[in-house]
């Protein structure tokens, strides 16, 4: 098929912005090095009873007592974090896909991966521990989500990859410190796990978030470009999970996260990328820039907008054991 003008340009575009990712593999190489030097390595067995000659029973029976006190709105926020977290392998092949292979992209696609996957597996070991969820229903719902897949829109363009993952490891940040917040007088032991996952997203998020600030330093009109379009809104990775709107609402109206922390992501994003004093944009850049600096106020309006048609609404969920929870 002959290659159109606009085709032939898009192509040049998009070669050019793996130049620039060619040209950050020094400096990302010593993010991955800087990124392990602070870290600390932890695993699922140091918070829940997992070893031979442990008194496994006892703690267990301890964790169930404790665990009877979680409230179904943070139960229904912990099923969402789990499956979110579960949903690993289509971020793994996202960014594999969008980044390239061997490279130190390749590294911290590797690193990542093990580091978040002890999030889920933490989190289910947790929920099959505890009993607070019915688990079978959990399963089924885990199943069905990784099956229907994530094929976001932002998919193939790296520039938007970097927007999208610094956004995402921010909102993930908020979302698990704010579920351990809700459970920490019940459960102290849930609230180490989830405050332990969500100092991870925020490495995670400031190992993206500086990534694109190098991008923007190196290419600004294009990174511009890219940031204008993800940042009104990101579709968060449980979206294709079922009833995912009902889930969300209970979490809004809960104060674990809403459309008012996503408004202050993108609020920070902003600040954390001077977006707003970058100068000697071209047209393209200009527009674009004007576009997010403009986001915050929109944001501000559709969480009015929500907050405003709220009535008091029934939920009832099979994975919370098909109890009718109440919200105003």
């Amino acid at each position: 098929m002959q290659e159109t003008p606009q085709t032939r340009h898009d192509n040049q575009r998009m070669t050019a912005k793996y130049e620039v990712l060619h040209d950050l593999e020094r400096p990302v190489r010593e993010m991955i090095a800087r990124h392990e030097s602070k870290r600390e390595l932890w695993f699922p067995s140091e918070f829940l009873p997992a070893n031979h000659g442990t008194n496994n029973d006892r703690e267990i029976a301890e964790l169930r007592k404790r665990a009877e006190g979680i409230g179904d709105a943070a139960r229904v926020a912990l099923t969402v974090n789990i499956l979110t977290e579960e949903g690993l392998p289509h971020f793994h092949r996202l960014i594999a896909n969008n980044l390239g292979g061997e490279s130190p992209w390749k590294e911290w696609n590797g690193l990542w991966t093990a580091e978040e996957d002890r999030h889920g597996n933490v989190l289910r070991d947790y929920v099959r521990d505890s009993r607070i969820l019915n688990f079978s229903v959990l399963e089924r719902l885990q199943f069905d989500y990784v099956r229907s897949g994530f094929h976001p829109a932002w998919n193939g363009d790296p520039y938007k990859t970097f927007v999208y993952t610094s956004a995402q490891e921010k909102a993930t940040f908020v979302s698990h410190l704010n579920t351990g917040k809700a459970v920490e007088k019940q459960e102290p032991l849930l609230y180490s796990i989830t405050q332990r996952i969500a100092q991870d997203e925020s490495r995670h998020y400031a190992f993206y978030l500086n990534v694109f600030k190098e991008i923007i330093a190196r290419d600004p009109n294009g990174a511009l470009e890219c940031a204008s379009e993800i940042m009104p809104s990101i579709d968060m990775p449980g979206i294709s999970m079922a009833n995912f709107t009902e889930y969300a609402d209970v979490i809004r109206r809960s104060g674990i996260y809403g459309p008012r922390d996503y408004q202050k992501i993108v609020e920070q994003l902003i600040s954390s990328w001077d977006i707003g004093v970058l100068t000697q944009l071209n047209e393209i850049g200009r527009k674009a820039q004007e576009k997010i600096m403009s986001i915050p106020a929109r944001l501000q309006k559709v969480a009015e907008f929500i907050e405003s048609r709220v009535n008091a609404k029934s939920f009832t969920f099979d994975v919370i054991f098909g109890r009718v929870l109440n919200m105003a």
